[in-house]
């Protein structure tokens, strides 16, 4: 149960799992355009991003501080086509300036997104939910397994839910275990080997919830959340300084026009940057901490010259198999996962159009009576860098992955490919495979498909060849900023005073089977860390 200031008045409302359920936005009396904000504001906490980790940090903080939360994109709510299920994806195509997904191209040639919504990733993911792994708590430097518990139940009480199986997830969850992805584990949120059903952050009605509901914790009288409110630079004193100091930022509403934003000037006043793992480096160079050449190239003054910001670009290579079904499909996300020993977790959706295909693209097939199994590589070795292309902070940064460089990562796609089509030959599929195709026929039949590159006229001639042909993105990438190099372990900027990132660009790898869990759980995290010491501070004055 949680009390709102509305309108001078106390409006008590029941939450979490009941009040989140339907697509009923809440009322946010904190919410606002831009376009309303005063031309200069001053606040305790300046968030940058109100994504997966942005809105946990500021909401948290919220509880005895005053906190600005600028969010470049619009609202969820009120959104079918993020807020329903059998929309997902639909944003992918949209490429207006409104879309919550902001399409880009790395250099590699592979075609990816960035979210522009509040909720961040959570706004526009296939909504798979799962704990990072013991790897990830230590390269994050968590150290309080109490503070790590509650802060991924905070998260669970409000928007993750236990996804119930459709026959077709379900005889695949037992085809992975026959071909060797065992054991069953049945429902966990935990990383484990095997096979398992995680949890989803759609409920059961198929309506989305995403990091924005979380915003229900926050104290109404200390956050002041923004709209379309895009960044344009952080602002640093170094006069007189060993270290530049951040101390507010400019931002630009709707209409164009530009606002700054303060810092109080209180001790432990801070700017935290959670604008994930394109926008928090291409932030920083535009305000003037980074490479060299980046800053001399755009002709951006340098506040401190921060070589490794942009660099150790990392995105998990996604490798997928559409098998056509002989029989009816229902419309299904990820459900479940495969861990397998070698380095692949496999999931799949079915009834989806996963790669935005027209009819003729599926070959006499339709998505809507097939599935798609994918894997993803875990920690890849192969690593790329962001650079500026210009000084427009709403533009995308030029991005490079550098697919499997590194051959191990090769190796490990292999592997995860053998595994689906063992899978996929297993008894427990056969209703879902037609008898008379061939394993080499269902290889074929996907490297034909327009999103392979390039498209082949006839067939797949190897498993490595398929995977550099076949290669796409599952959306986790990281990196930039990351944890040693470019933050320490409070996530403050090396170099610089009063200015911490906290997302994925700090990541050295991608959390768990897919890292939304963590993120949430992170900024959660960090932010009850940051709000005990500095309320520590205030009390022992």
């Amino acid at each position: 149960m949680l009390t709102y200031a509305l309108w001078g008045t106390f409006v008590t409302i029941l939450c979490f799992h009941e009040f989140c359920s339907g697509e009923i936005p809440p009322n946010y009396t904190f919410m606002h355009e831009a376009t309303r904000a005063p031309k200069i504001s001053y606040y305790d906490y300046i968030v940058i991003g109100g994504g997966t980790t942005g809105i946990p940090i500021a909401t948290s903080l919220s509880q005895n501080y005053s906190v600005l939360l600028l969010e470049r994109g619009a609202s969820p709510y009120g959104n079918p086509n993020i807020t329903n299920k059998a929309n997902f994806g639909s944003y992918f195509s949209d490429n207006s300036p409104d879309s919550p997904s902001q399409r880009f191209v790395s250099v590699d040639g592979v075609v990816n997104t960035r979210p522009r919504v509040l909720g961040g990733g959570t706004s526009i993911n296939a909504g798979f939910y799962s704990h990072g792994e013991a790897r990830f708590i230590k390269e994050a430097k968590l150290k309080d397994e109490r503070l790590i518990d509650e802060s991924y139940q905070w998260v669970e009480k409000v928007m993750v839910f236990k996804p119930v199986l459709t026959r077709w997830h379900s005889a695949l969850e037992s085809a992975l275990v026959e071909a060797g992805v065992a054991p069953e584990n049945g429902f966990t949120y935990d990383h484990i080997i095997g096979t398992k059903v995680g949890g989803t952050i759609f409920d059961h009605d198929g309506t989305r919830h995403t990091a924005a509901d979380l915003l229900q914790y926050a104290n109404p009288r200390g956050l002041y959340l923004l709209l379309h409110a895009t960044v344009h630079k952080l602002l640093f004193k170094t006069k007189g300084r060993s270290r530049p100091m951040a101390y507010g930022v400019v931002y630009e509403d709707a209409s164009g026009r530009k606002h700054r934003a303060y810092l109080k000037g209180g001790r432990m006043d801070e700017i935290i940057l959670s604008a994930g793992a394109l926008g928090s480096p291409q932030l920083l160079m535009l305000s003037g901490i980074g490479p060299k050449d980046q800053l001399h190239t755009h002709n951006i003054k340098p506040v401190l010259y921060h070589p490794l910001i942009g660099q150790d670009m990392v995105d998990n290579p996604l490798n997928e198999i559409f098998i056509p079904s002989p029989i009816p499909v229902a419309q299904s996300l990820v459900d479940i996962v495969g861990i397998t020993q070698s380095g692949n977790y496999i999931e799949a959706v079915e009834g989806v159009n996963l790669i935005g295909g027209t009819a003729s693209d599926y070959q006499g097939y339709s998505y809507e009576m097939g599935g798609f199994i994918f894997e993803k590589v875990n920690y890849p070795n192969s690593k790329g860098n962001l650079k500026l292309k210009n000084r427009n902070p709403a533009n995308n940064p030029s991005v490079t992955f550098n697919y499997f460089k590194e051959p191990n990562d090769l190796r490990k796609c292999v592997l995860g490919v053998k595994a689906i089509l063992t899978a996929i030959e297993s008894k427990a599929f056969s209703k879902f495979k037609y008898a008379n195709m061939t394993i080499q026929d269902i290889l074929d039949l996907n490297v034909k498909m327009p999103t392979s590159f390039p498209v082949h006229a006839n067939t797949s001639s190897s498993l490595e060849q398929y995977c550099k042909d076949n290669v796409k993105t599952i959306w986790h990438y990281h990196g930039g900023c990351q944890m040693g190099k470019v933050v320490n372990e409070d996530y403050k900027i090396l170099g610089v005073n009063a200015v911490r990132v906290i997302d994925g660009s700090t990541l050295t790898n991608s959390p768990g089977t897919n890292p939304q869990a963590s993120l949430l759980m992170l900024g959660r995290y960090m932010g009850v860390t940051i709000l005990n010491k500095r309320l520590a501070s205030d009390k022992s004055k």
